[in-house]
């Protein structure tokens, strides 16, 4: 057997990743088999077990290639949001609204998951994803108390429901508009669309609830 350089190693884990998210997509994660996605990128089961250990593992390998642009953005916010936090915030989902919009690869990965994706098929996944989103939401969590830290936002905000606030907005507009994406440009409109939200938050920002 002829080893494969590193070059044709990538080549052949890519042409993976984008015949898992064809099959996905077409066939649903639960009636996709490793089979289906070797004979769609015209390989042999066993490229892909050289790859990966098994379906959960070629999913999540997917799922990481296509949120890893999002992921880093919003690391390097985290770590230093600057003087304006919300407005940190308001980037950070205009960049993940223009990703779903104009990038073939994250509107295919968040169709899959919203639309053709029983949670049963791949539990192992969404218990690991579910660990790595309360990660990322305590991240922008963080950027809410620094929006409060620089007077942006009241001292009695609740961060946290402003967090989960945030995230269903962006989580909603996304499955709504892969359910019929003609209905409108969401690259277009995507800039009014958060700054509806964002305007909401500024004049009537979600506050504790003080015990009665």
């Amino acid at each position: 057997m002829v080893r494969k350089t590193k070059e044709e190693a990538q080549e052949t884990y890519t042409a993976l990743l984008d015949a898992a998210e064809n099959v996905f997509r077409e066939k649903g994660v639960t009636n996709t088999t490793l089979t289906d996605v070797a004979v769609a990128a015209g390989m042999t089961r066993g490229a892909i077990y050289w790859h990966f250990k098994d379906k959960i593992d070629l999913f999540k390998a997917m799922c990481d290639r296509a949120f890893m642009p999002m992921e880093a953005l919003l690391n390097e916010v985290a770590a230093g949001p600057g003087d304006d936090p919300l407005e940190s915030l308001r980037q950070m989902a205009l960049h993940m609204l223009n990703l779903v919009a104009t990038d073939t690869r994250q509107r295919a990965v968040f169709d899959i998951l919203f639309h053709h994706c029983e949670k049963n098929s791949a539990l192992e996944f969404f218990i690991q994803e579910n660990e790595k989103r309360s990660e990322c939401l305590d991240q922008v969590t963080l950027i809410f108390q620094e929006a409060i830290n620089k007077g942006q936002l009241p001292p009695e905000t609740d961060v946290w429901l402003a967090m989960h606030a945030y995230h269903g907005y962006l989580m909603g507009l996304i499955h709504q508009w892969l359910e019929s994406p003609e209905d409108y440009d969401l690259a277009l409109h995507a800039e009014a669309m958060v700054d509806i939200f964002l305007a909401g938050l500024r004049a009537r920002p979600p506050l504790i609830k003080k015990p009665v």
